[in-house]
């Protein structure tokens, strides 16, 4: 037996008797460490025929299943790794239903149906949500792995009752398969099925070219009169690893926490050279990669909360948040070269300084220099919404400003994830994971965050930068009720010995509401802003006519008077 999975793939998909094909599918063979670590991924999905955006939702579904499984963090199972990666993936879709025209109109919306399959170690992980089908080959024999979930109104109807996108809750059917060499898994869209039987796909997929035989399967089930989209992936076992003692009863955290790292000191591949910052979350240390000798930056867990595992959990969402991101202003996750032997992150070390330090060093900077670096802020912010994720916690010292003025979003250990709060209750309520003064109001609530909360530490950070102060004190985090936050008082920023427009000032204003709703719909709009006058403010700031032309008041007034006059006397003669 081979010390290494290998497996052989083929796939075909066809729009069938359909205008268009709104099937989507992919695999993904990794190599190295992450074949061992991570497994092979295999995944298809169905958009379903009333949405006339669905097949975006199945692209969308499979690119960011095969993407995102690989940026989790090893130290999670398959199981926790996949199920978190879907409702992820779900939580977008249904986000982006919502914000379209068919936000009541579940079935027009971004759904589809998701099927994959994630092979690793002697193990096919399976997951399975709507009418695709999931079917096991062995000694000529097909055994049906999934069920469809479809409600049955009569013998001639029914409705998908689960899919991804169609609800912000999602229930995901999962399995832990043992495998062998010779075994070949079947994932088809429910097109195929329409017309051929489990019983027929033995013979069908027999044979050693698989794109030949799973283009003979679309062909079989055209024949037979399927009117849907026709889409199979077939995956024949070709050799596998030595079986590993308790491979489906994995820990959710399995890799050891690290030692106590000191410098000199060599660890798993790495040589610490310093450490950089230390607090009561993490560690932070300087190491060079002893193969690459690339300088690096490790996180390693707080030797003070390695006992709580709600801890343990956003430290390891940290990893998965840094590798979904890709901007120039969110640091950066280094990629696996081997695999790790203990639990810590490796991020891309950036020569700088925070923006703490930036602003003890300008305390009185000009207005050009902070827009620059509030609208760098503002881009990675802008990615981190784009995946559906809140950051949470934006303050001066998670900010970065490297030797090139490129200014970078550095912390992600409060950062929440769209579909995690099911998935994985981290939080418990009412815990602010974010940095009291720059926390938004809401959050003191108990209400969740939306992206207008992350817009509020954003401006405060903008006051501050312009300021030296914040814009209403301390007294946020004391005002846990809504009647203190409406008596919040904001600290107009022109009182300050500082030469800000008045239209500037306006912009602070609204952006640091107490209430979410009244900030600006979006970080673009506070960016322009800051920029030039809002309409609101120069209709607020357009002085009367008779301030701005006196004489052409008094002129206006006097004509009106006149035809006043003149109608008053029209009425008294037609009286008499």
């Amino acid at each position: 037996m081979a010390d290494t999975l290998r497996v052989t793939i083929g796939q075909h998909s066809d729009k069938g008797r359909k205008a268009a094909n709104q099937d989507f599918h992919g695999a993904y063979v990794p190599t190295g460490p992450q074949l061992a670590t991570k497994g092979i991924a295999v995944a298809v999905a169905d958009g379903i025929s009333s949405s006339a955006v669905s097949h975006e939702a199945a692209e969308s579904a499979v690119k960011s299943f095969v993407q995102d499984y690989y940026c989790t963090s090893d130290a999670w199972t398959v199981n926790t790794a996949a199920q978190r990666v879907i409702k992820a993936a779900n939580s977008w879709l249904h986000a982006q239903t919502q914000r379209s025209d068919f936000r009541y109109e579940r079935d027009k919306g971004y759904v589809c149906t998701f099927s994959a399959v994630v092979l690793k170690s002697n193990t096919a992980h399976l997951f399975h949500v709507g009418d695709g089908r999931i079917v096991l080959l062995r000694d000529g024999r097909a055994e049906r792995l999934t069920e469809a979930h479809r409600t049955h109104v009569s013998a001639e109807q029914s409705y998908l009752s689960r899919a991804l996108g169609l609800d912000r809750h999602l229930e995901i059917d999962y399995q832990a398969l043992p495998i062998r060499v010779g075994d070949v898994l079947l994932l088809a869209t429910d097109g195929i099925f329409d017309a051929l039987e489990d019983a027929q796909l033995p013979a069908l997929a027999s044979g050693d070219d698989l794109d030949r035989a799973a283009a003979g399967i679309v062909q079989a089930a055209f024949d037979g009169g399927s009117g849907d989209n026709l889409t199979v992936q077939l995956v024949r076992i070709e050799a596998l690893p030595a079986q590993q003692a308790g491979e489906v009863q994995r820990r959710a955290v399995e890799l050891p926490l690290p030692p106590m790292l000191q410098p000199r000191m060599r660890f798993d591949g790495y040589e610490i050279l310093r450490q950089i910052h230390a607090s009561s979350r993490s560690h932070i240390f300087l190491a060079r990669d002893l193969e690459s000798d690339v300088v690096v930056a490790l996180k390693t867990p707080s030797m003070d909360l390695r006992e709580d595992p709600a801890y343990l959990e956003r430290f390891l969402l940290e990893e998965w948040v840094a590798r979904r991101i890709d901007s120039a202003h969110v640091l950066k996750a280094c990629p696996r070269e081997r695999p790790q032997a203990a639990l810590y992150v490796v991020m891309e070390y950036l020569e700088g300084q925070t923006l703490t330090q930036w602003m003890r060093d300008n305390p009185r900077p000009d207005l050009a220099t902070v827009r620059a670096i509030v609208e760098q802020v503002a881009r990675g912010l802008r990615a981190f919404h784009r995946k559906e994720m809140l950051h949470q916690d934006l303050r001066p010292e998670n900010i970065m400003i490297d030797r090139q003025g490129t200014v970078k979003i550095i912390d992600f250990g409060s950062t929440r994830i769209a579909g995690m709060a099911e998935a994985a209750p981290v939080q418990i309520e009412g815990e602010i994971l974010g940095t009291h003064q720059y926390t938004a109001p809401e959050y003191f609530l108990g209400d969740p965050g939306t992206p207008a909360s992350d817009l509020f530490s954003l401006a405060v950070i903008t006051y501050q930068m312009l300021t030296g102060h914040l814009p209403y004190g301390a007294e946020v985090a004391r005002a846990t009720s809504r009647a203190a936050q409406h008596r919040l008082e904001y600290r107009s920023a022109l009182h300050d010995d500082h030469a800000l427009p008045a239209w500037v000032d306006a912009a602070l204003k609204q952006a640091v509401h107490p209430m979410p709703t009244r900030r600006q719909a979006s970080l673009s709009e506070f960016i322009t802003d800051l920029s030039q006058p809002s309409s609101e403010f120069v209709a607020r700031a357009r002085p009367s006519l008779i301030e701005r032309n006196p004489v052409r008041f008094w002129k206006g007034l006097s004509i009106a008077l006149g035809l006043t006059v003149v109608a008053l006397l029209g009425v008294i003669r037609h009286l008499m």
